[in-house]
């Protein structure tokens, strides 16, 4: 069958762009936060600490639940579980905006990262099940959808600035409310609605292709166990990797942390290979592109968003800059990630999902390695060619990880397949800041650039790393596999604005 013109349709530019409103606030939240953490201190009386946790419950939760969020969404119907963490995460925005004291603030970060778990695995899957049955139409839409968020996370720092500078740092949460709100409504009206979601879901203690009970839905077969114990294995070991440095290796609570993360991760698995209903259905990685692209995933967060954590430490403390200053500096990671996130749609169509990959490694790793280069000293020009080359690189990279991973699993496991790179990306990330933070976490400008150079050095082996698992994957991605036959036609046609 030829490929069609991208856009297929209105109704699937309209899908496109309501699962794109959800990739948007969640990933504004991770970087917009940053900028206000001085003036929520001040108004708050927050100490350091405080303001630590108020960035990591929105990580934490986020990375950590996305898993069951996931594989809910497969269980429950995708539509439902975006709808429903577009509602939790404006509440929560109205809370953090509200809040009066730092521990209101972080409970309502905390919810927030819930909210965000729901809905970013399961917009993949909405727009896995509009898009899925055209790889190449896939690739293209995935692109404009990662686009739309890698642009959200470098524009944070600006627009913070700016909502700060107009109306206070409680501006940068209530913004999200008239956003989330017109996501949902978008979400009722063009979300698509495959025939298996307008029948009641499956209870979740039930296998995959169990009968429907019409009585209602079986809670007790949720993976409480498995849940408990990601959470306690991811906290533990970022919480051990903040407090290396500060408290050195052979502290009890740091090696007591290594020593709980480990024990939890070894019984998470024991319990997600015997569990009848498992949030992370190991038998996914058996397949090698799979796990392939769920590790690059993980070497790409990992080296940008430590890097930009030290990046920012970089131009505010060494270089003086305010944090709109600093923010500004960042603006060239926009325009990288806007133009090879579309490029790369292209490249997949025309090459498959494994060049890209290995051109985004090297591009993205040529970047880190020309920030070695730069010192306290060093102009800011300096800057500009690794500021394009790095988001360049993982422009191109990204959407093809992404493919790989949709084109690897069936279109009932999307959710749940979205969910695990996804928590995976997440956790890479959130290490990466821990660690990366602490090699630059001294008090002068010399330790600063030390440690900066030295994450360059480690970011530039992880990326050859990435590289290498590129060459793992298949090539070629292929269409997702429907639960029931159907023509790209009758998918165009899809009520996507029925009711419930």
């Amino acid at each position: 069958m030829n490929s069609p013109t991208f856009p297929l349709s209105p109704a699937l530019g309209r899908v496109l762009a309501t699962v794109s409103v959800g990739f948007v606030v969640t990933q504004l939240d991770v970087t917009i936060v940053n900028i206000a953490l001085p003036g929520i201190g001040a108004d708050l009386h927050a100490s350091v600490a405080g303001l630590q946790w108020v960035v990591d419950a929105y990580t934490l939760a986020f990375a950590v639940l996305m898993l069951s969020a996931g594989a809910l969404g497969d269980r429950f119907g995708a539509r439902r579980m975006y709808a429903a963490g577009i509602v939790l995460f404006a509440l929560a925005s109205l809370a953090c905006g509200l809040a009066l004291d730092a521990t209101m603030l972080v409970a309502a970060r905390a919810l927030q990262g819930i909210g965000a778990a729901a809905m970013l695995p399961n917009s993949l899957a909405l727009l896995n099940q509009s898009y899925g049955h055209d790889p190449k139409l896939r690739a293209r839409a995935v692109g404009l959808w990662t686009a739309a968020g890698a642009i959200s996370i470098a524009a944070g720092p600006v627009v913070g600035g700016l909502l700060i500078a107009a109306f206070g740092w409680r501006a940068i949460f209530l913004v999200n409310l008239p956003i989330c709100a017109a996501g949902l409504l978008a979400t009722l009206l063009w979300a698509p609605r495959p025939q298996a979601e307008r029948r009641s879901p499956p209870a979740i203690g039930a296998g995959r292709n169990a009968d429907v009970d019409p009585r209602g839905i079986d809670l007790g077969g949720i993976d409480l166990g498995g849940q408990c114990l990601a959470i306690v294995a991811l906290t533990t070991f970022v919480a051990a990797v903040i407090e290396w440095r500060p408290l050195g290796l052979g502290h009890p609570l740091v090696a007591g942390g290594f020593v709980v993360a480990l024990l939890a991760a070894g019984a998470f698995v024991a319990v997600e290979a015997r569990v009848a209903a498992p949030m992370l259905p190991l038998s996914l990685f058996r397949k090698r592109t799979f796990s392939a692209a769920v590790l690059f995933g993980i070497c790409v967060n990992l080296t940008y968003y430590g890097m930009v954590f030290v990046l920012s430490l970089y131009l505010q403390r060494v270089r003086g800059y305010t944090p709109l200053q600093a923010g500004l500096a960042f603006l060239p990671l926009t325009g990288g990630f806007l133009l090879s996130n579309v490029a790369s749609g292209w490249v997949i169509g025309r090459f498959g999902v494994r060049v890209p990959m290995i051109l985004g490694a090297i591009t993205a790793g040529l970047g880190y390695g020309l920030l070695h280069q730069v010192d306290a000293a060093a102009p800011l020009i300096a800057l500009l060619l690794p500021f394009l080359l790095i988001p360049s690189g993982m422009g191109l990279a990204v959407p093809a990880m992404t493919t790989a991973v949709l084109a690897s699993t069936d279109a009932q496991r999307a959710g749940t397949a979205s969910a695990v790179l996804n928590t995976a990306r997440q956790a890479g990330g959130a290490v990466g800041v821990a660690a990366f933070g602490a090699l630059a976490s001294g008090v002068t400008a010399t330790q600063i650039v030390t440690g900066m150079q030295a994450s360059t050095v480690i970011s530039v082996g992880l990326l050859v790393v990435g590289g290498v698992l590129s060459c793992l994957v298949d090539p070629e991605p292929h269409a997702a596999a429907a639960g029931s036959p159907q023509t790209a036609q009758e998918r165009d046609s899809t009520q996507v604005g029925e009711s419930r």
